[in-house]
């Protein structure tokens, strides 16, 4: 039974990793065919039209600075181009000095991998000055010299460029679908927060909490991508029109980790206050609903943030504007029934979430704070 049981679970694992691969391997096709001909591209124009021979680093650094990292590909470009150039001069300057030899490749090796990590926190700027002044020692220099691979690098940088130029994928696409997972979470968040209320159960107060805390990754993937799809906005014409609404992406981010990281506060205080039986039953129940409702409400705003076409953007925002007003209306200790200081508490944090996410939907801050009932 036990064998039949593990055979089942293995069977089930091993059916959704094939089906997780299948679909990363699907998604990843189109840039899979622009990385494939970027690199063979850059390859072939360092070894036909420069008269390079072997130039493997053209073919490397173009799929190191397109690659699957949401890093900004200038910046890859950048790293690749001043670390193979710094690490060819180091490596070539401590040969001089040193000589050759293992022990000699080690010094070398320590000095450039500090040397980068002093001059830069690029994983791939220390890489790239560790390899190429590894290699100076090691390998014997290619024809026309060390900085042969420094001008490989910058052609596939370069080539990487152009690909990015010439064939971008739409720049919005990303941060519309970051927004959402980050929204639908936050909104989970107020949710179990409100079911715990509900329940009178601080362990699932203190899962919201954590739930929360582990937000906090998606926040900063988020800000990659819009760094990102700025990059692709600003170097393709075709997407240059579209520079505004990353921006509004950008400031709406702003005020949702505002949000999140107001709602683990809440989430904790909420704990305390489950925990001392601080609410009274009209309290606890009015609560609830307000949490329940911001929760529907932020989905709403999630609809806005992530939606394509601009009139129905508006129509959504409007929409959740509109409820977030409704509740913010209702957040005053007396109008929902609180009695205790410790059940004012969780009411007076959860203003400021409501004027986070107010501004998120584009409403000024003094007119968030205005709507919120005077104390």
């Amino acid at each position: 039974m036990a064998s039949a049981a593990g055979l089942s679970a293995g069977r089930r694992f091993l059916h959704g990793r094939i089906r997780t691969g299948m679909i990363r391997s699907r998604n990843s096709l189109v840039p899979a065919i622009q990385m494939t001909v970027c690199a063979v591209g850059a390859y072939a124009f360092a070894e036909y039209v420069l008269g390079h021979s072997g130039p493997l680093f053209a073919a490397t650094s173009s799929l190191l600075a397109l690659g699957f990292s949401r890093e900004p590909r200038l910046r890859r470009v950048v790293e690749v181009g001043l670390g193979c150039t710094i690490g060819i001069a180091v490596g070539d300057l401590l040969l001089h000095w040193l000589g050759g030899g293992i022990w000699q490749a080690a010094v070398v090796l320590l000095f450039s991998i500090l040397l980068a990590r002093f001059l830069d926190s690029g994983t791939i700027f220390t890489t790239q000055l560790g390899l190429q002044s590894l290699l100076v020692v090691l390998l014997p220099a290619p024809d026309g010299g060390p900085f042969t691979r420094s001008i490989d690098a910058v052609v596939g940088g370069l080539f990487a460029l152009l690909i990015t130029v010439l064939i971008p994928k739409d720049p919005r696409r990303e941060p519309r679908k970051d927004v959402r997972k980050l929204l639908h979470e936050l909104a989970e968040v107020l949710r179990e927060c409100g079911d715990a209320l509900a329940n009178s159960d601080s362990t699932q107060a203190w899962h919201a909490l954590i739930r929360g805390r582990n937000c906090q990754p998606l926040v900063d993937g988020m800000r990659q991508s819009l760094r990102t799809s700025g990059e692709v906005a600003t170097l393709a014409p075709a997407y240059r029109r579209h520079r505004d609404e990353l921006d509004r992406l950008k400031e709406s981010l702003d005020f949702i980790d505002l949000a999140l990281r107001n709602s683990r506060v809440f989430a904790r205080r909420l704990t305390s206050a489950i925990n001392h039986a601080a609410l009274s039953d009209e309290a606890t129940e009015n609560i609830a609903e307000v949490l329940q409702e911001t929760a529907a409400a932020i989905e709403e705003l999630s609809l806005g943030l992530a939606e394509q076409q601009d009139g129905a953007r508006r129509a959504h925002l409007r929409t959740a504007r509109r409820d977030l007003s409704e509740i913010a209306l209702r957040l005053h200790p007396k109008l929902l029934q609180v009695q205790r200081l410790e059940g004012e508490t969780v009411v007076m944090l959860f203003r400021p979430l409501m004027v986070d996410l107010l501004e998120a939907t584009g409403m000024d801050a003094q007119e968030a704070r205005d709507v919120l009932p005077a104390l």
